[in-house]
């Protein structure tokens, strides 16, 4: 069952609908995931499968993973690695682009300021989340709802991000913004003045 209101931006009421039903089926199928053993390879790749929305080819995610929708909505290219405790809250859609690792909490799910309608309704809204291919989203990072990562850009680790940040930067801290460009200089140096050789210098 497609539940139209979780995409529509609007604020709603939780309780309505059959939701809860819903995301008990949808995150059995996660927990079955999350208890397949290290040499199961094959097993947590056909989960993966049944539970995004789209997974594109060679992708790894390391268990736990955490999601309130078991993946549903989240949409992935090819070859997206992200390491243990991704967390999604994927109460709608959210887009990661080919090549790109975030071992981070992805939230599309926001609630109002206003106390009234929290504590009468437990009001809540949502927003899509797109990260761009070739990202590097740094451990711990938070990203969200309705915010755009572009291609290439490098999100430090333990960063707020609450607005969109462009393609082909470095941006850190909380909130996050952008610290400098991507530049020639990265070519040349991979960490702490360590130069890039041998097989990596082209």
């Amino acid at each position: 069952m497609d539940f139209d209101f979780l995409h529509s931006g609007a604020l709603f009421d939780p309780s309505e609908g059959d939701l809860t039903s819903t995301q008990d089926r949808l995150l059995e199928k996660l927990y079955d995931f999350n208890a397949t053993r290290p040499t199961q390879y094959e097993q947590r790749q056909r989960l993966l499968r049944e539970m995004f929305g789209d997974i594109g080819e060679g992708c790894y995610i390391e268990p736990p993973l955490y999601s309130n929708w078991g993946c549903k909505h989240v949409h992935f290219g090819d070859h997206v690695y992200a390491n243990f405790a991704l967390t999604l809250v994927d109460d709608t859609h959210i887009y990661v682009g080919s090549h790109t690792m975030p071992n981070v909490t992805i939230a599309t799910a926001g609630h109002p300021v206003s106390p009234r309608l929290r504590r009468q309704w437990h009001a809540q809204y949502n927003a899509p989340v797109r990260i761009g291919e070739n990202c590097w989203i740094g451990a711990g990072a938070v990203i969200l709802p309705g915010v755009t990562i572009g291609n290439d850009t490098v999100i430090g680790a333990g960063s707020v991000v609450t607005r969109d940040i462009p393609p082909g930067v470095v941006a850190v801290g909380t909130p996050c913004r952008v610290l400098r460009k991507i530049d020639a200089r990265d070519e040349e140096y991979y960490f702490k003045g360590r130069k890039i050789e041998g097989k990596f210098k082209d």
